[in-house]
Order: C-alpha cells, then sequence, then structure tokens
C-alpha cells in the first residue's frame, strides 16, 4: 500500500502456511476452472441470468420507504459532510507523523473498507460522496438543476474519466514518492476535488458518475451486491449475479476493470523479494521503476484480456460488430476476480490496520483528546491468523475466477451461435487460468 512503516504488511499468509504446496495448489486451482468449464458447457446451455437486470424480489415496503425518503438520503449525505469534515481535521491541522490517521483513513477505511461495504449494500459512496453533495448543495443555493451542466457531456466518453481518475489514485496509493505524508495526500486531494467539482459545474452531477474514482469503484462492485434496483427503480432483493450480468457495456469500461485488477497485481508484485530487489539495485528512481512497472502490469493485463476476448469473437463467429462489442460485453465477468484480489490481499490490513486508524480518528490533531472514545483501542488479531488468512486468500481468488467463468459463460450464449459458443469461450478460459496462476503465484511470490 504505501511504504509508510506506520501502515501494515497487506498480507499475513505466507507459503509456509498454504495447506498444499504453491505448485500444487496452482495446478488444483487450473484443474478447478477447467472442470468447472466442462460443466458449465454440459449443463448450462441457455442464458440464465437476467441480462436486462429485471428480477428480483421487492424488499418489504417498509425498508423500500426508508431507503427512497428524501430526509434518509439528506442524512446520508449529512453523515458523508461530517465525515469528510472530521477527515480534514487530521489532514489540514493534525502534526505529519506516523499517529495521523489521514492515511490509514484514505487508504484503509475509505479505498479497501468501500469493498466489502459495497458488496453487502451496493454503491454506498454514491450516497454520502461530500463533493456530491457540495455540488448538489451549491446549485440550490443557484436554484439551478444539479443534473445540468454549462454543457453536455459526449455519451462517447463514457466512464473513460474515471478510468484516468482510478490510475491517478492506484498510482498515488501504489507508487508516489511519501505517499503516506499529509503534503502529499493534500495535493492529491486538491488536484481530486477540484476535477471533480469544475467538471461537475461543466457537465452536471453525471459528471460524478462518469469520473470519480471512489464512485465508480463502489458502483461495479455494488454491482455485485444482494440488493439492487431493477430496470424501473423498484428497491429488490436479487441474485447477485443477476446484478452484474445487468451492467451494461460503456466506452471505457474495459478500462476501468483492467486498471482495477492490474493494480491490485502489481501490488502484489511490489512486494515479492526480486522485485525489490531489482527496485533498489536498477539504478533509477524508485518512482520511475514503480511507475513502469504499474503500467506494464496493467498494460499486460489489458493485452491478454483483449487478445483473449478478440480470440473468442472469431472462433464464435461473431459478426463485425458484435466482434467489437464482445470486450466490452465479458468486462463484467473481471469484477468479481477483481473482488478477489482486493479481498485477498487487502484483508489483513483491513482488520488490523482499520482498527488502529479509528482508534486514531478519536485524537486526529494529536493532542491526547479521545472525542470519539476510541482513542484507548488496541488492534484485536483473532481473525488474523498466518493459516486462516492463506486459507482465505486462496478460497476468494479461486472464487473470484469461477464466478468470471461463469458469467463470461452465460454472456457467450448471449452473443455467439449456440453451436460455437463453448468453443468461443476456449480462449476466456484460458484467460482465466492465466489471471488465477499468475495471482497465486503474485500473492504468494515471498
Amino acid at each position: 500500500m504505501t511504504a509508510d512503516p506506520a501502515l501494515l504488511a497487506h498480507g499475513v499468509g505466507g507459503r509456509q502456511d498454504l495447506p498444499i504446496t504453491l505448485p500444487q495448489l496452482v495446478v488444483a486451482a487450473a484443474l478447478t476452472l477447467v472442470v468447472t468449464f466442462l460443466a458449465l458447457g454440459l449443463l448450462w446451455r441457455e442464458p440464465r441470468l437476467d441480462r436486462d437486470a429485471t428480477g428480483g424480489r421487492p424488499v418489504p415496503r417498509w425498508l423500500a420507504g426508508l431507503v427512497d425518503a428524501p430526509a434518509f438520503r439528506w442524512v446520508l449525505r449529512g453523515l458523508g459532510l461530517l465525515a469528510a469534515a472530521w477527515f480534514c481535521v487530521g489532514l489540514l491541522a493534525g502534526p505529519d507523523t506516523a499517529e495521523n490517521p489521514t492515511a490509514g483513513a484514505l487508504y484503509v477505511l475509505l479505498w479497501v473498507g468501500l469493498a466489502p461495504v459495497s458488496l453487502l449494500l451496493g454503491p454506498v459512496w454514491r450516497a454520502v460522496n461530500p463533493l456530491r453533495t457540495l455540488h448538489l448543495l451549491a446549485t440550490l443555493a443557484a436554484r439551478r438543476d444539479a443534473r445540468r451542466g454549462i454543457r453536455e457531456l459526449p455519451a462517447g466518453v463514457g466512464i473513460w474519466p474515471a478510468a484516468g481518475t482510478l490510475f491517478g489514485f492506484v498510482w498515488l496509493e501504489l507508487v508516489a514518492p511519501d505517499r503516506a505524508t499529509l503534503p502529499v495526500i493534500t495535493v492529491w486531494l486538491a488536484a481530486y476535488a477540484t476535477v471533480m467539482l469544475v467538471g461537475a459545474t461543466l457537465y452536471g452531477a453525471g459528471w460524478f458518475d462518469r469520473a470519480d474514482p471512489f464512485e465508480t469503484y463502489s458502483t461495479l462492485i455494488g454491482q455485485l451486491a444482494p440488493i439492487g434496483r431493477a430496470d424501473d427503480g423498484v428497491l429488490v432483493w436479487r441474485n447477485p449475479l443477476d446484478g452484474i450480468a445487468g451492467m451494461r457495456p460503456r466506452p471505457g469500461l474495459v478500462a476501468v476493470v483492467v486498471v482495477l485488477l492490474g493494480s491490485t497485481m502489481y501490488d502484489s508484485l511490489s512486494n515479492a523479494p526480486g522485485w525489490l530487489r531489482f527496485s533498489q539495485e536498477n539504478g533509477l528512481p524508485p518512482v520511475v521503476t514503480g511507475s513502469t512497472g504499474l503500467v506494464l502490469v496493467i498494460g499486460a493485463v489489458a493485452v491478454a484480456y483483449l487478445a483473449a476476448t478478440g480470440a473468442a469473437a472469431r472462433i464464435g463467429r461473431a459478426g463485425p460488430a458484435e466482434a467489437r462489442a464482445v470486450p466490452g460485453e465479458i468486462a463484467h465477468s473481471i469484477v468479481p476476480i477483481a473482488v478477489g484480489y482486493v479481498v485477498a490481499h487487502y484483508y489483513s490490513l483491513l482488520i488490523l490496520e482499520g482498527q488502529r486508524t479509528v482508534a486514531l480518528l478519536s485524537d486526529p490533531l494529536g493532542t491526547g483528546a479521545n472525542w470519539l472514545g476510541t482513542a484507548g483501542w488496541q488492534p484485536h488479531t483473532g481473525l488474523v491468523t498466518p493459516s486462516g488468512v492463506a486459507t482465505l486468500q486462496i478460497t476468494v481468488i479461486i472464487l473470484g475466477h469461477l464466478l468470471g467463468t461463469l458469467l463470461a459463460h452465460d454472456r457467450a450464449l448471449y452473443l455467439f451461435p449456440r453451436a460455437r459458443a463453448v468453443a468461443g469461450q476456449l480462449p476466456l478460459l484460458a484467460l482465466m487460468v492465466a489471471y488465477t496462476v499468475a495471482g497465486l503465484l503474485l500473492l504468494y511470490a515471498g
């Protein structure tokens, strides 16, 4: 995550904690994907997932009324503003030491914590985003419609801006020099706030949907939540796979999922002893080595994905228009893989450093106060044991790839002629196996 010693290592498990040897694990994971693929080809011959997001069972009326109530939405916005203000106390007035909670709040509670919360509740950042709320308040004061800006953003832009801002954040998190220090965090957040608010002024509130890295991250993962909205806006309980299958292709979607997956893979690589030795001995500034490594890993993930989807389109005998659409149509299958990597890679960090950050948040100024009553908290380590973390990492990585294989299979039945649908998935299976092997090797590279 960062080079700052205050932020703990991401993983607790290692090779010695695996229930089997690493080569056995890699072979077993690959075979699991192959067997799953064969079973799907035999037993899952018709599309079954709700591609149009029309299904689901309506939630109880009282719950729908609560969630959709204007007062409840304003409560969430108010909590988002309050949390942002408290964060800014430490950012702008707190000591620039390891006892300041700012780095932990940004990199651990927000970035890492947003994944499990979104996985359970859906795209929560949209509801609490303080910048979205500030823009809304400004437009209300000016008696303007928050949805309308000075000009229209071309539809072809899609979420390409979010791909750029997401890359900017993962570069900050993984590469930027002194990234746990207050000046660096302040500069990045000031640039982020400026881009978001200026963009919202020009293009309306829809700019946040297309450009905010945290909203995009939360929305992608939130598609896997058991609660969501049908196409008519009704709040429903749903099969999480229906939720992610209902995600529509948009320009920039492939770039976003590739950046998310590739950056997590690079994070594993950057902690490997071999990479650390190379970074120290190559004579280049660390920021140059890190930036190059990050771009190369993301690029490798992108090349593998585009090659596999292109081969799938050719084998599946998709027409020219359909072939161009295949990468976007299959992109949703990468989301559970990315979620698996996030959970595997950051679980121990969230549990241990998250507790420490909550304790520090009680005194953001470092004066010895205990405003939130958490200053005396000591991290509980019962949920973080080497063997337990290693088992969790294996499970979520393999499960993410199994779900990705299932999603790709179901979508291929929509995209390709039935006689070629299974054959067309062979490159996608090869891609899933490659991602699985690479992920396990990187995670346990030490």
